[in-house]
């Protein structure tokens, strides 16, 4: 019913990026182009979505729940486009999956040296994936990806998921 293989090409494609507080955001966004949105009109959560843990709290910091906190953006987004949650009959299901790569290593261009260098980058990703609830068919998935920004506080991974979300559903043909 549900074509997990579209989920993981849009998570690896979502892989790229800058540097700031939110500027190394980088989203991209994919919609079935057969597909009309006008008649999506009602959405239900698809199982549980996930974040990948963090066991050793390097990129969450104690005491916040990124899982909770997406849901919950994504919830205002399709409720800011009147879209109503409805889980016995709904028009689409909606679920995230995100990730965290520590070990990131990329090559580096530093401006006092010809030379390139490799460092490590931690870097995360975030995906939407919207599918039809009567097919199971995907019909939308948005992506952002950038750096790791760690020992943030709660307020600051907040503010940088909240942002990641909102850039994701602006994309939103909806």
């Amino acid at each position: 019913m549900v074509n997990l293989k579209f989920l993981f090409i849009a998570a690896l494609l979502s892989l790229s990026a800058c540097s700031s507080v939110n500027d190394d955001i980088e989203v991209i966004s994919e919609a079935d182009p057969k597909v009309d949105f006008i008649g999506y009109e009602t959405f239900a959560w698809m199982g549980s979505a996930v974040i990948a843990f963090d066991e050793q709290g390097q990129w969450e910091p104690p005491g916040f729940d990124a899982d909770k906190e997406v849901k919950f953006y994504i919830d205002r987004e399709l409720r800011a486009r009147e879209m109503s949650e409805d889980s016995y009959n709904p028009d689409m299901l909606v679920t995230f999956v995100a990730g965290v790569d520590m070990d990131n290593i990329e090559e580096i261009n530093h401006d006092d040296s010809n030379l390139a260098g490799l460092e490590n980058v931690p870097k995360a990703a975030l995906v939407i994936v919207f599918f039809d609830a009567q097919t199971g068919q995907p019909i939308w998935y948005g992506a952002a990806e950038g750096e790791v920004q760690q020992n943030q506080t709660v307020m600051e991974s907040k503010q940088r998921l909240d942002y990641a979300v909102t850039e994701i559903m602006a994309k939103f043909p909806k």
